[in-house]
C-alpha cells in the first residue's frame, strides 16, 4: 500500500507533463515545452526503484498528451458520427490509454534494460531513453497502421532541431528532441563531469540544428506555377445529404470555373457522389475549362471500379488531353475509411459515409503541371512522410522526372474547429522539411495554405470561411538523405545508442574484474 500512495504523485505529474506538452504543438507553439516536459518524466524514470514503476510513469504522461491533444476525437464519433456521448468520450479515453501503451512500453523497456546493463544514470538519460523513446514513436507509426499524430518531432517545425528534418524525418527530431531532454533529466544528478557533456551535447544539438537550417538539400525547378486552391467550407452535417447535392455541386462548379490558374485543386471529396452519379455533362464541361484555359484541375472525388469496390481518389484534367490522372488514397483511416478485423460493431454505432474504401498502390505518378510535378496525398496520409518519401524516391530511382511539389486535399470538418486544423497544418509543415519541397493544403474548413520548402507558412485563408488561396508557387527537385533513406537512419542510430549503451557496461565490468 505504501510503496502504491508513493508511486502515486509521480503518476499524477507525469500525466499533468504529458497533457502540458500539447502547448508545444501547434496553434501554440512552445517547442521548449515539450523538452522539459519529456525531461521531467525521463528524471522520474531514473529514480524509479522498479520497471513496473518506470513503465507507468511513461504510461501517464502518454496518456495524458493523447487526452489533452486529440480529444477532439469526440467530436467526429458524438457529433457527426451520432455515438453516444458518453461511449464516444469513453472510447477517446481507452484509444489514450492504447497511445499510452507506447510510451509505457520506451520507459519501462528502457528501465529493465538500464538494470540489466547496471548502466549509471547519465547513460540512461543519454542513450537508452531517448533511443527507446524514438523506437516506440516509430513503432506506434506503424502498428496497426499507425498514428503518429502528435509524435514529439512535431513540436519542432519551428525549433532549431527543425534542421535535422531533411536527415532523420519526424522521428529523427524526435530522438534528438529526447537526447535534449535527458541531459535535463540528468542534471540534478551529482556527477559533475556527466553535467559538463550533458550540457554540452545539448547545446551542439541546437546549434547543429540551426547551421542544418542554412543548408538547401534541394533547388527551384522549372518556372513558378499560378495556382488557385479551394476552401469550399461545406458544413460536414451538410456534406452527404442528398438534399444538399445539387448545391454543392454548383459550388465547386462555380469556384473551379472563376479563374483560370496553371493548377486549380479542390478539397477531398468535394464532389461528395460517385463520378456515375453525377449530372452527365458536370465532368465534361470542367474538362471543356481546361481545354479552354490552359487550366489543370485536380478534383477530389470517390470513385466506383465495381464489386463493391470504390476508392477515395483525385481526378486531373489537363488542358492537352481527356481525364487521364488518377490519384488514389493509399493509407486509410480506421473505422473512417475502412473497418478494421472485429470492429464492424463498433462502426455501425456511428453513421459515417464512405467508410469502407479500397486502398490505393502506395507509388503512384505525380500529375504534370507545365514544368512542375504535383503529388498529391489525401488528408490523413500527410501523417505518414515516409510513404510520401518513397514515392519521391521511387522516381528518382527510376530516372523519371521527380515530384517537384506536394499537394494536400483534406477534409477535416470532422472535428469541428478544434486543434486538429492547426495540428494538421503543422504536420503538412514537416513534410515540406523532410523532402525540401513546397506543399499546397486544399482543405474544406481550414487550413488552406501554402507551406515553403523551409517550412514556413507564406499565404493561408483563415479557417471556416469559403474563399481561394491564390499565389505564384515555385517548385523544387533534389533528394533529401530523408527522401533516399527514409527512417531508416533514425533507427540505426537509434539501435546504435543502445550497442553503445551495452559496449559501455562490458568495459565498466571489464575495468571491475581488473580491479
Amino acid at each position: 500500500m505504501n510503496a502504491r500512495r508513493n508511486a502515486l504523485p509521480a503518476l499524477l505529474l507525469s500525466a499533468v507533463a504529458g497533457a502540458t506538452s500539447v502547448v508545444a504543438f501547434a496553434p501554440w507553439g512552445w517547442w521548449p515545452i515539450q523538452i522539459l516536459a519529456l525531461a521531467l518524466v525521463f528524471h522520474l524514470a531514473l529514480r524509479a526503484q522498479s520497471v513496473r514503476k518506470s513503465a507507468l510513469i511513461g504510461w501517464a504522461y502518454g496518456f495524458g498528451c493523447a487526452v489533452s491533444g486529440l480529444h477532439w476525437l469526440f467530436v467526429s464519433m458524438h457529433r457527426y458520427g451520432g455515438m453516444a456521448a458518453w461511449l464516444a468520450a469513453l472510447a477517446v479515453l481507452l484509444f489514450a490509454l492504447e497511445l499510452g501503451a507506447f510510451a509505457a512500453i520506451a520507459l519501462g523497456v528502457g528501465a529493465w534494460l538500464r538494470q540489466r546493463l547496471s548502466s549509471p544514470a547519465v547513460v540512461g538519460a543519454l542513450l537508452i531513453f531517448p533511443a527507446c523513446w524514438s523506437l516506440s514513436e516509430w513503432l506506434r507509426g506503424w502498428l496497426f497502421t499507425g498514428f503518429p499524430w502528435l509524435v514529439s518531432g512535431y513540436a519542432h517545425t519551428g525549433s532549431p532541431l527543425a534542421g535535422f528534418a531533411p536527415l532523420g524525418g519526424v522521428y529523427g527530431i524526435g530522438w534528438l528532441a529526447a537526447i535534449a531532454a535527458g541531459c535535463i533529466a540528468f542534471l540534478p544528478f551529482r556527477q559533475t563531469r556527466g553535467r559538463i557533456l550533458a550540457l554540452l551535447l545539448a547545446g551542439a544539438l541546437f546549434v547543429t540544428g540551426f547551421l542544418l537550417q542554412q543548408v538547401h538539400w534541394t533547388e527551384p525547378h522549372g518556372q513558378p506555377i499560378s495556382v488557385r486552391l479551394l476552401q469550399t467550407n461545406v458544413p460536414q452535417e451538410m456534406k452527404f445529404e442528398r438534399a444538399q447535392i445539387d448545391m454543392m455541386l454548383a459550388l465547386n462548379h462555380a469556384m473551379l470555373t472563376e479563374a483560370p490558374a496553371d493548377l486549380i485543386a479542390t478539397p477531398e471529396t468535394a464532389l461528395p457522389v460517385m463520378a456515375q452519379r453525377l449530372p452527365r455533362s458536370y465532368l465534361p464541361k470542367l474538362g471543356e475549362f481546361s481545354r479552354k484555359t490552359g487550366s489543370h484541375l485536380l478534383l477530389g472525388i470517390p470513385l466506383y471500379d465495381g464489386r463493391d469496390d470504390y476508392t477515395n481518389s483525385m481526378i486531373g484534367y489537363a488542358p492537352t488531353r481527356e481525364s487521364s490522372y488518377r490519384y488514389d488514397k493509399h493509407h486509410l483511416v480506421p473505422f473512417g475509411e475502412f473497418v478494421p478485423p472485429g470492429f464492424r460493431w463498433f462502426v455501425n454505432l456511428m453513421h459515417i459515409p464512405l467508410g469502407d474504401f479500397s486502398r490505393g498502390p502506395l507509388v503512384q505518378p505525380a500529375f504534370a503541371v507545365k514544368e512542375q510535378r504535383v503529388l498529391p496525398n489525401i488528408c490523413y496520409e500527410d501523417l505518414f512522410g515516409e510513404e510520401i518519401a518513397e514515392q519521391i524516391a521511387a522516381a528518382y530511382y527510376a530516372g523519371q522526372p521527380q515530384p517537384t511539389m506536394l499537394l494536400n486535399a483534406s477534409n477535416i470538418a470532422w472535428f469541428g474547429d478544434t486543434l486538429a486544423l492547426p495540428q494538421h497544418l503543422q504536420i503538412s509543415q514537416m513534410r515540406a522539411l523532410e523532402t525540401g519541397r513546397p506543399m499546397l493544403r486544399s482543405t474544406n474548413t481550414g487550413t488552406t495554405a501554402i507551406i515553403a520548402p523551409d517550412g514556413s507558412v507564406t499565404a493561408r485563408l483563415p479557417v471556416y470561411a469559403r474563399g481561394t488561396l491564390a499565389a505564384q508557387v515555385q517548385g523544387f527537385a533534389g533528394v533529401t538523405p530523408y527522401i533516399l533513406y527514409g527512417n531508416a537512419i533514425v533507427l540505426g542510430l537509434a539501435l546504435l545508442s543502445l550497442l553503445g549503451a551495452w559496449w559501455l557496461a562490458r568495459r565498466a565490468r571489464r575495468r571491475s574484474i581488473w580491479r
